[in-house]
C-alpha cells in the first residue's frame, strides 16, 4: 500500500486533535451542567417548605414579625380594652397625676385627642411614649425605617430583640403594654408631599373622621421635613416640628420658639429658609436648641475619602436626599427634645396656659420692607421705560413677604452689606437695568404691568443708604466702583449667587 504524503498526514493528525478537544470540551461540559443541576436540586432540598405559621404576612406596614409569647399576650389585653373590657377607674388611677394637674376637663381632652407622629426614632419615640402615657387615645405613627442596633443608644423603648423590627411596630409592641386603651394606626411609609392626604388623613380614613388635633414632626431629613410642615400649614394643622439634636449637649439650651426665631441650629437654619422661600415667615413652633458649635464638642463626621472615590456619595444613602454621614448623637438628647415635643402638645391640646418666644413686628417689618421695594422699583422703571410719569402706576413686584425674610435674615444675616448697621433695612435693586425693567402683558385697559426684579438682584441696605443707591446708581450716572469698596461689592457678588441658588426652592 502506498503511503500518506506527509502532508496529508499532518492534516489528519490535525483533525483527529480538534475532534478529540470537542468531544472533550462537551464532556466536561456536560459534566459541569450535571453537577449544577445536582448543586441546584441540593438547594432547593435544603430550604424547608414553609407553613402557614412561619409565612410572614405582608401589608402596607412591611412584614409583620411573630409575636412573642408575652406581646402575644399584651395585645390580647389591647384588644379587650379596645371592646371595652377594661375598668375605667383603673385608667383614672393610671392617670391620676395628670389629672390633677390637667383637670377633669383638660384630661377629658387629652384623651379623646388622635395625634400624629411622623418619624418614630429617638426624638419622635420619646414624645409617642409620652403621648400614650399621659392618656392620648389615638396615635398615628409614620416610619419607613426598622430598628437597628445603633438606634438603642436613644429610642425610647426598644431592646435587642427588637432589632429589625420596624420602629412603628416596635412603640406599638411596647406601648401597649403601658396604655392598653391606646389605639394605633401604623404607617410604614416615607413621608412626602404627595403621599401628605392619606398620611394625615381624619382617623379611620373617614373624610367626616377625626381630624388630626396634633402633628409632630420627628423627621430629620429636609426634604421630607419641609413638605410636611408647609402641608400643615396650608391645611391648618396644628404642628410643632423637632430640630436637631445630633451633637447637642446641653439640655438647658433646648427651648420652644417660632420658626422664625429659631437660630443656632443647622437643621432649624435650613428648614427656615427653605419655608420663607415657600412663604412660611412664622406661625409653626419649633423645639430647638441655641447651643454652640465649639472647640472640643460633637461635629458632623466626614465621610472617608474612599467613599469619594467610589462614585456619587448620594448613592449610599438608604434613600434618596437622606444623609449618608454619621450625625453624632448624645442618648439623653433626643429624649430631652422629645419630650419637649410632647410636653407642647400635652399642654396645647388640654388647653393649659403655654407661651413660647413670639416673633413681634417681623410681619409688620416684612411688609415695610416690601412697600419700599415697591416704591424703588416704580422709580426704576419711570428711569429705564420711555412714556409718561404715570406709566408706573399699577407696577407689580414679583416678590412676598417670604421672600424679604429669607433675603433679610438667611442671606444679608439682618444686617446692610455696606455698613452691618442692623437696624432700618431695606431691600433695594443692586444694578442699573441696561433696558426697560418693566414687563408688560395686555392692552389697555386689561394691561398688566410687572417688575423685571429676582431674587439675585436685590441687597439689603439701609433706608438712608438705599436712599443715597437709588438717587446716585439707578437713577443717576454712577457706577457701583465709584461708590462702594471692592470688599462690598465682592460680597454682594456672593450673596447674589447664594440667592440665586435658592430661587429653585421658590
Amino acid at each position: 500500500m502506498a503511503s500518506l504524503p506527509p502532508s496529508n498526514s499532518k492534516i489528519q493528525l490535525a483533525a483527529t486533535a480538534v475532534i478529540s478537544a470537542a468531544v472533550a470540551a462537551g464532556a466536561i461540559l456536560s459534566y459541569q451542567r450535571l453537577q449544577q443541576g445536582e448543586r441546584v436540586s441540593r438547594l432547593k432540598q435544603s430550604i424547608p417548605r414553609p407553613d402557614e405559621d412561619a409565612l410572614q404576612k405582608l401589608s402596607r406596614r412591611g412584614p409583620v414579625a411573630k409575636l412573642a409569647k408575652e406581646d402575644e399576650h399584651n395585645q390580647y389585653l389591647a384588644q379587650r380594652a379596645h371592646n371595652g373590657d377594661y375598668d375605667e377607674e383603673m385608667i383614672l388611677e393610671q392617670l391620676a397625676r395628670n389629672r390633677v394637674f390637667l383637670g377633669d376637663e383638660g384630661l377629658a381632652k387629652l384623651r379623646n385627642a388622635f395625634v400624629v407622629v411622623v418619624g418614630c426614632g429617638g426624638v419622635g419615640s420619646h414624645a409617642a411614649a409620652a403621648l400614650a402615657r399621659t392618656g392620648v387615645s389615638k396615635l398615628r405613627l409614620i416610619d419607613f425605617d426598622q430598628v437597628t442596633l445603633s438606634s438603642l443608644n436613644r429610642h425610647a423603648v426598644a431592646t435587642s430583640n427588637d432589632v429589625g423590627l420596624d420602629k412603628v411596630q416596635c412603640l406599638e409592641r411596647r406601648l401597649m403594654a403601658i396604655a392598653r386603651w391606646v389605639r394605633f394606626d401604623l404607617r410604614r411609609e416615607k413621608f412626602e408631599g404627595q403621599t401628605a392626604p392619606a398620611l394625615l388623613a381624619p382617623w379611620g380614613g373617614r373624610p367626616d373622621g377625626q381630624k388630626p388635633d396634633f402633628v409632630i414632626d420627628a423627621i430629620d431629613n429636609i426634604e421630607s421635613k419641609v413638605e410636611l410642615l408647609k402641608y400643615c400649614y396650608d391645611h391648618g394643622l396644628p404642628v410643632i416640628s423637632s430640630m436637631g439634636a445630633g451633637t447637642k449637649s446641653d439640655p438647658t439650651r433646648v427651648t420652644v420658639g417660632d420658626i422664625g426665631a429659631s437660630t443656632d441650629d443647622a437643621l432649624s437654619r435650613a428648614t427656615r429658609r427653605r419655608l420663607k422661600l415657600l412663604g412660611v415667615t412664622s406661625g409653626i413652633p419649633v423645639v430647638y436648641s441655641t447651643e454652640q458649635m465649639g472647640e472640643g464638642k460633637a461635629a458632623l463626621l466626614p465621610l472617608a475619602e474612599e467613599e469619594f472615590q467610589k462614585g456619587p456619595v448620594g448613592d449610599l444613602g438608604v434613600l434618596p436626599d437622606f444623609r449618608v454621614r454619621i450625625l453624632p448623637v448624645l442618648g439623653t438628647m433626643p429624649a430631652v427634645f422629645g419630650y419637649t415635643v410632647a410636653n407642647h402638645v400635652i399642654l396645647k391640646i388640654s388647653g393649659y396656659p403655654l407661651d413660647y418666644v413670639q416673633t413681634k413686628g417681623r410681619e409688620k417689618m416684612y411688609d415695610g420692607i416690601l412697600a419700599f421695594l415697591q416704591g424703588t422699583e416704580e422709580k426704576v422703571v419711570r428711569a429705564t421705560t420711555e412714556g409718561s410719569p404715570t406709566i408706573a402706576i399699577g407696577l407689580k413686584v414679583p416678590i412676598t413677604t417670604g421672600d424679604v425674610a429669607f433675603l433679610v435674615e438667611e442671606v444679608y444675616k439682618s444686617r446692610s452689606v455696606v455698613t452691618g448697621i442692623p437696624t432700618k433695612l431695606v431691600l433695594i435693586r443692586w444694578r442699573k437695568p441696561q433696558q426697560s425693567s418693566m414687563i408688560r402683558i395686555g392692552d389697555e385697559p386689561n394691561e398688566q404691568k410687572s417688575s423685571n426684579v429676582r431674587l439675585r438682584d436685590l441687597v439689603c441696605m439701609t433706608k438712608e443708604e438705599a436712599t443715597r443707591h437709588l438717587k446716585e446708581v439707578l437713577q443717576g450716572s454712577k457706577g457701583l466702583e465709584d461708590i462702594y469698596s471692592l470688599s462690598v461689592i465682592q460680597t454682594v457678588e456672593a450673596r447674589q449667587k447664594e440667592a440665586e441658588a435658592n430661587e429653585k426652592y421658590r
